[in-house]
């Protein structure tokens, strides 16, 4: 093995290049163990290697990132977006390889560096910034960008269309990674953990600090990336093993070490915006149908086999709803919605968000690995617009997350269209929110009337004249005055028509599926409209 070879390696795992006789006992055994076993390179490099970096920085106190300058932090927003990387300098552009990695500058909102490397044939390197890679929008911008500013993480792209090369996915700021499958904008993020989200002691943001990239060969159609990452309460290393397509897969590995008690732990959360829809009060002036990056909840659990769909709000007070899982299969925020007329923005395409769905890896029995008892959360918090991501998803295990544990999980996000989560029975194609009017005439004081379509599945077999039941139930003293099933023939869905009035000062809590001869034809349709919002609901 080289000196250089040596350099690098030791480098990336955190010891002095210069030194290497001062390096960790356990990568001069790494070393000494590969060479004489003589079976594989001196640089091979798996999640393991980032799991024992993990495991002993767990060991010592946190030390937040060194934070970049100040005026880099407080750019204008434009000012931030004039620093553009220069696609010709893009990492493999030469290798041969259909993947190529574009570089995101710290500044703004990523407030530290991260450090990167990559892994190819000759080992491990690391990639220094170079402010060159960048265009800048002033000679005056460009002075003032340090030499040694640092990355804050970097975009994959790929080939979705022949000789485009298609950014498809980002990893930048603490642990967000986001992803699009060949027709899709950017909406959607996920992350590789939340902790105490929502709660009164304020959220913990892990962050990913170092990255390790590996090079694709030529004619490969997946890429891999490996990530440490750090916080406060713990560490953790993952591998990302990337696959983009008409839906982009990526499968995710985690190792979790805990330096201290988390008192709610999210594993893969899902981040989106939800400003206004079909199901809830337009806000005043705006002319556009809806506004929003997912417009729904989606959880499949394997024991009682109930697919369950909760339409999204944007509440006028913070929403935090848990719902409990025996056996995890699958959750997910969807864009069910894809109908460019419902939204009518031509700028911010709505109707070309991606969906996002979580499958857990299973056990050879069938079983989600680790993914049993717990709950999935829903976190829901007011937005004035559309600029902010106020929702919030996760899966949160039953057992108490304390210090000195050792966790993993292994699970694939998948985003695409919002038939990802392959759903076998009917689902909710739309909902709609309306004033007390009873069918016929005449007004329930108090209440509101709920339209749920319900279409795919053996739905779309039946005859409009098929004995279709809707099961509807209020909850938390809520009062179902009517409701009734009809086909709708110009859309070719299933209508159930609710009307229901919430207990005095409570919110409008409701839960509806559709059945035929007692066999459920549906998923489980729930809701729940603030008692602030049904009051203006029914104003209107």
């Amino acid at each position: 093995m080289t000196l250089p070879q040596t350099r690098r390696l030791s480098r990336a795992f955190g010891c002095t290049p210069v030194a290497f006789d001062a390096c960790s006992g356990l990568l001069r055994a790494v070393l000494i163990s590969l060479l004489v076993a003589g079976t594989q390179p001196v640089w091979s490099f798996t999640l393991e290697d980032v799991a024992q970096r993990a495991r002993e920085l767990a060991g010592s106190s946190y030390a937040a990132p060194p934070a970049i300058p100040g005026f880099m932090q407080d750019l204008a927003y434009h000012d931030y977006q004039g620093i553009r990387f220069r696609p010709e300098q893009s990492l493999w552009r030469d290798a041969g390889s259909a993947f190529q990695v574009m570089l995101v500058p710290a500044g703004l909102y990523y407030r530290h560096a991260v450090t990167l490397h990559v892994i190819d044939e000759e080992g491990v390197h690391d990639v220094a910034f170079d402010k060159s890679r960048f265009s800048y929008a002033s000679t005056e911008l460009e002075r003032r960008v340090p030499a040694d500013l640092g990355y804050a993480g970097f975009k994959l792209t790929y080939p979705f269309q022949p000789g485009v090369q298609n950014q498809f996915l980002v990893f930048a700021g603490a642990s967000y990674f986001r992803a699009v499958a060949r027709h899709n904008n950017f909406g959607i993020s996920a992350r590789g953990l939340a902790v105490d989200t929502a709660l009164p002691t304020g959220e913990e943001f892990p962050a990913f600090t170092e990255f390790w990239l590996q090079r694709p060969a030529p004619g490969d159609t997946s890429v891999t990336v490996y990530a440490l990452l750090d916080s406060k309460s713990m560490t953790g290393a993952y591998q990302f093993v990337i696959t983009p397509g008409d839906r982009t897969a990526v499968q995710v590995q985690s190792r979790l070490y805990l330096r201290s008690d988390v008192s709610l732990l999210g594993l893969a959360p899902l981040t989106s915006m939800f400003y206004y829809g079909e199901n809830t009060p337009k806000p005043r002036g705006e002319w556009r149908g809806e506004v929003h990056d997912s417009d729904g909840l989606l959880i499949h659990d394997c024991a009682s086999g109930e697919w369950l769909w909760r339409p999204l709000i944007n509440p006028q007070a913070l929403a935090v709803d848990y719902f409990s899982t025996t056996r995890l299969c699958g959750f997910g925020l969807l864009q069910r919605d894809s109908r460019f007329a419902n939204y009518q923005d031509l700028e911010a395409r709505y109707d070309t968000r991606p969906s996002a769905w979580v499958t857990p890896d299973v056990e050879p029995d069938g079983d989600p690995a680790g993914w049993r008892d717990g709950q999935v959360v829903l976190v829901q918090l007011p937005t004035p617009d559309e600029t902010n991501d106020n929702i919030v998803a996760f899966w949160r295990p039953a057992p108490k997350a304390v210090a000195g544990d050792a966790l993993r999980y292994a699970y694939t996000v998948t985003v695409g269209d919002a038939a990802i989560a392959q759903m076998p029975v009917a689902h909710t194609a739309a909902s709609f929110l309306g004033d007390g009017a009873r069918i016929g005439g005449g007004r329930e004081k108090g209440a509101l009337r709920v339209l749920v379509d319900f279409a795919g599945g053996e739905l779309n077999s039946l005859p409009a004249d098929a004995s279709v039941v809707g099961v509807a139930t209020a909850l938390e003293g809520g009062e179902i005055i009517e409701q009734f099933v009809e086909y709708v023939a110009p859309l070719k869905h299933w209508r159930l028509s609710i009307l229901a009035r919430p207990a005095p000062g409570k919110d409008l809590a409701l839960r509806a599926y559709l059945h035929r001869d007692s066999a459920p034809l549906t998923e489980t349709w729930t809701y729940r409209l603030p008692a602030d919002q049904a009051n203006l609901a029914e104003a209107q």
